[in-house]
């Protein structure tokens, strides 16, 4: 009998590549599984090293996934926690999550696997030494070596140059650590810690997949003849799609930072500079990739070609035995790298071959530890092959108090009922990344074997123990919740362990700019039924609440009841962070509930400390009525209205001169000339606005795909420019304006806490009707005047503005506040 504990460690890989917790159990064709019996011949492994989500060449992972049916993988130094988000107002650390996710998704399509360091991704940096002097370099490259260790590629290949200056210092700075720890993975003296769980492994190439961009202003003309080559654009008859192709609909994945793209047919050369190791020959050269390279494994190879020679795709189940008979010879193996990878591919082309359905579903899709669970289990064998079922385990509890020995006939449907209590010892499911503080450019993630994973381990795993034509075959998969939508039919989702009780404040950001009493509402949610205690909150000195707590009771799971406190600040001002708490039977609890949902990934949970920015500042404000038309997505609108201003979001059948003069000002968020196609034909309206005496404010878009370039009364061009250190110096060139004395009187301490950068896209070249107001510029580069441009136009006033408010303002930061009301105050 095989040890259950032991092929459970062989079914999941230390750095498993991602489980589809939200997805429906796999069900494969027969051409999936014919790809699939061919790469059961093939062991070699690719890793594709870069920075960010959307850095990867997706035609590569493409192309070595599925083409040559290497195990192939993309290590993100970072989860793009810095960037923009073109789909809603998520940034930061659910940017991260959204992010993640999205690559999760690319790898579902290329075939890939997915891999991440610690490393924080704070904002666009220019220079390697910039990065290294906010990331840990040397955790950072200890998360290389370690991801290397555990996946043990072949060849590695970077996607960027080691040269600085040619590209975001991030990609640089992965460029450097991939060769790093290239040469230290086979190292038993470095980070022996690691040696307890892997052991150590040493690559055999290195290669940067360069290109004629790299080459546009740097090196003269690229000499292609200098490099080896891998055309990516072969055609793929069992998928019915060129590598290309896929690569698009990898990279399509990538929504939230706007990368939808069209595939392509025919050649695409992609060119590799060896970096390290044998340069002789091909890529491959030198590299064993078949059964010769393990002792022992030609019969497990002679086995597995017996089921690609017999393959008959209208009857797969014809492939098992020889399968079985695989999986018998690989157990004889030493080798417990390949053993543990093959095996895994063996037991699911078995269950592919056979159609074995197995499924367990909870009746809701989060609990807490403690709670009752009903868990309903279907087993299917939907061929002649013998299958029998001998137990079922949810993590180590058994789902019947015997051996089942339940033959699974064929094509008829076994059904279980389980119901267990959750240990009390269950984990929360928040992302485990963000389950303690970090810093500005590390996360921390203590234990060793969670880093470099791409998400959470399942909440809940289910173990099922068969026996296929007498053989041991054991499976695991998730425990998931589904259920049936009018309009969408088989609906899945991840199964989440949460806190009983949530307390949300329902702002990001509480401002206060006078000396009175504002209400604070909090939302609780119970995350179990009857919660019985009390909501306070706990506020830093100087700060007073009323009343000091309440009473609170929900009666059932889910449901959620709003409280309101009235707080009121110090008179100096301060800015401090806000947080409620829940206590039950003495146990207090400060969980937020925070849901991402869209519809391209799973739903995901996040249940940190929920904490509001507490900010009392000295600011006065002119009007009150503010439109504004909302781009990429950002919380803007939010924050004004926390200053008192009344504020509506506009559509473009709203957009008419006339019908806007009764705004104080009109405002596009972030990215809205890159992101709404109808304001090439409504400029015209905005623009006669402010002539008749409104004031416009443009917030930062980038140069590329750009609506219209109309947007402007005197011409400007925006360019890449940008300040991405957020205690850069920021110079007052116009201190006699307005916008720097009215109603707000602006000095250099309104430009202190600053968070991630100054700003970015700024302006290059502008008409002399403007005035340029602000100058700022990262160390040891000119001047960047553009930031903020303001020009008098007809009655009104038009502004152009790339200083970064969309991330100021939701941060708290005081000074962005006062010069944003400025802005807005304009010609009152």
């Amino acid at each position: 009998m095989i040890n259950r504990r032991k092929i459970a460690v062989l079914l999941i890989c230390l750095l498993s590549s991602a489980t589809l917790l939200a997805q429906a159990p796999a069900k494969y064709n027969s051409a999936q599984i014919r790809q699939k019996l061919d790469k059961l011949q093939v062991l070699g492994s690719v890793l594709y090293v870069a920075a960010h989500p959307d850095d990867e060449n997706t035609r590569m992972i493409a192309y070595f996934a599925n083409g040559e049916q290497m195990r192939t993988a993309y290590l993100s130094a970072t989860r793009g926690d810095g960037g923009q988000n073109l789909i809603g107002p998520e940034i930061r650390e659910k940017l991260g999550i959204i992010r993640t996710q999205e690559l999760l998704a690319a790898r579902r399509t290329d075939g890939g696997k997915q891999f991440f360091s610690r490393a924080n991704d704070f904002g666009y940096s220019k220079h390697p030494d910039e990065t290294f002097n906010i990331w840990d370099k040397e955790e950072v490259l200890k998360d290389f070596v370690w991801v290397i260790r555990n996946f043990r590629p072949d060849i590695m290949i970077t996607r960027f140059s080691e040269q600085p200056g040619i590209t975001h210092g991030h990609h640089t700075a992965s460029a450097i650590l991939a060769r790093e720890a290239f040469k230290l993975a086979g190292d038993k003296n470095a980070y022996p810690e690691q040696l307890k769980y892997v052991d150590v492994w040493q690559p055999a190439k290195l290669f940067w997949n360069t290109s004629s961009w790299f080459y546009r202003n740097n090196w003269g003309k690229m000499d292609k003849s200098r490099f080896k080559t891998v055309d990516v654009g072969a055609y793929n008859a069992l998928t019915g799609l060129s590598y290309s192709e896929v690569a698009a609909l990898s990279r399509s994945m990538h929504k939230s930072q706007g990368f939808g793209s069209t595939g392509s047919r025919g050649k695409v050369i992609e060119y590799l500079e060896q970096l390290e190791g044998n340069d002789t020959g091909d890529i491959w050269t030198g590299i064993k990739t078949s059964w010769d390279r393990v002792e022992g494994g030609s019969a497990v190879q002679a086995e597995i070609q017996k089921a690609i020679d017999d393959f008959d795709p209208t009857s797969p189940e014809m492939a098992v035995p020889y399968l079985l008979q695989a999986l018998v010879a690989l157990e004889e193996l030493s080798d417990e790298f390949w053993k543990k990878e093959k095996s895994a591919e063996i037991r699911e082309l078995i269950k592919a071959c056979m159609g074995l359905y197995l499924e367990a579903s909870a009746e809701d899709f989060a609990y807490v530890p403690g709670d009752k669970m009903k868990i309903s289990y279907e087993l299917i064998n939907r061929s002649a092959i013998g299958v029998s079922v001998k137990n079922i385990y949810l993590n180590e509890i058994r789902a019947t108090d015997q051996n089942l020995s339940q033959t699974l006939e064929e094509n008829a449907s076994f059904k279980l009922i389980q119901e267990v209590t959750l240990p009390q010892s269950f984990d929360y499911s928040n992302p485990y990344w963000l389950t303690k503080a970090g810093s500005l450019g590390m996360y921390t993630v203590d234990e060793q074997l969670m880093r470099g994973k791409p998400e959470n381990d399942p909440a809940i795993t289910i173990t099922y123990e068969l026996e296929v034509e007498g053989i041991p075959v054991e499976y695991t998969s998730p425990l998931i919740f589904k259920r049936t939508d009018p309009v969408d039919g088989e609906v899945y989702r991840p199964l989440e362990i949460t806190p009983p009780v949530f307390a949300n404040i329902d702002a990001d950001v509480l401002l206060f700019n006078e000396n009175v009493a504002k209400p604070v509402e909090v939302t609780v949610t119970s995350g179990q039924g009857q919660i019985n205690g009390s909501l306070s909150l706990d506020l830093p000195d100087g700060w007073k609440a009323t009343p000091a707590s309440f009473d609170i009771a929900l009666e059932q799971k889910g449901e959620e009841k709003k409280y309101t406190f009235s707080i009121t600040p110090p008179k100096k001002q301060s800015q401090e962070k806000l947080t409620a708490l829940v206590t039950i039977d003495g146990q207090p609890y400060n969980n937020g509930l925070s849901r991402i949902t869209y519809d391209h990934i799973p739903v995901q949970g996040m249940y940190t400390t929920d904490a509001a920015s507490l900010i009392k500042v000295n600011l006065e404000r002119k009007g009150d009525m503010i439109g504004y038309i909302m781009g990429a997505g950002d919380d803007i609108p939010n924050n004004l209205r926390q200053i008192g201003y009344e504020v509506a979001l506009l559509d473009k059948d709203q957009i008419v001169a006339t019908d806007l003069a009764k705004y104080d000002a009109v405002i596009l968020g972030v990215r809205a000339l890159n992101t709404l196609p109808w304001l090439s034909f409504k400029m015209s309206e905005l623009l006669k606005y402010t002539e008749n005496g409104g004031t416009l404010i443009i917030q930062y878009n980038t140069n590329r795909r750009m609506v219209t370039d109309r947007f402007s009364p005197y011409p400007i061009k925006v360019s890449r420019d940008r300040v991405t250190v957020e205690e850069a110096e920021v110079r007052m060139l116009a201190p006699d304006h307005p916008v720097l004395n009215k109603p707000n009187k602006i000095t250099k301490a309104d430009f202190e806490g600053w968070v991630q950068e100054r700003g970015l896209y700024f302006p290059n070249e502008w008409a002399d009707e403007y005035t340029a107001i602000l100058s700022s510029n990262d160390p040891g580069e000119p001047a960047r005047d553009g930031g903020l441009l303001i020009a008098p136009y007809g009655k009104g006033h038009y502004i152009y503005t790339g200083y970064s408010w969309f991330r100021e303002l939701p941060a708290g930061v005081p000074g962005a506040y006062r010069i944003f009301a400025n802005m807005i105050s304009l010609g009152k």
